[in-house]
């Protein structure tokens, strides 16, 4: 029995039969808007409009349908999106580990200060080269901030790395 077939409704009986212009997908259509709109609904609607004018309204339920679908399809994938997204930029925790500011005079031990340098770069996951360089030259002090901001006035490239960075301050 088809969900229009009502019994009790002597008005109206429609059946699959009797909307044969209708492909399957339609009149799957029409049964999901009897159960939405109200089967009564349904018939009156159906009576009233011609074929042309059916397939144009059943056509616009299902495409009613399909952005309902979709806008939840899209608020699910951005409520994924988010979540997955929150844990994947979510930053490791790090350690901060203070160093001694290198002065560059006799009692700093240079092999010392690269150790204690090395040892803070890893615990705060510093990983670009250019930002280990700035670290390192934050941790300088008297002569050796002197020296390092020279070069720096002169060739804003000196230090391309931590590696030359290190090369440079042994040389001197």
């Amino acid at each position: 029995m088809n969900m229009l077939d009502d019994e009790d409704d002597q008005s109206f009986h429609a059946t699959r039969d009797g909307y044969s212009h209708l492909s399957d997908v339609e009149w799957d259509a029409v049964e999901r808007m009897g159960s939405t709109m109200g089967i009564h609904a349904v018939s009156v609607m159906l009576e009233a409009l011609n074929r042309d004018a059916q397939h144009a309204t059943i056509a616009k339920f299902i495409q009613n349908e399909l952005d309902a679908e979709r806008e939840k399809f899209e608020l699910l994938r951005q409520q994924q999106a988010a979540a997955g997204g929150s844990m994947h930029s979510r930053r490791p925790e790090t350690l901060k580990i203070d160093i001694s500011k290198y002065r560059g005079v006799e009692e700093d031990s240079l092999l010392r200060w690269f150790v204690e340098l090395d040892e803070a770069i890893r615990a705060r996951r510093i990983d670009d080269g250019e930002m280990q360089v700035a670290f390192a030259q934050s941790n300088l002090a008297g002569r050796a901030k002197t020296w390092a901001l020279g070069l720096k006035l002169h060739d804003p490239y000196a230090f391309g790395s931590l590696e030359v960075f290190t090369a440079a301050q042994t040389n001197v």
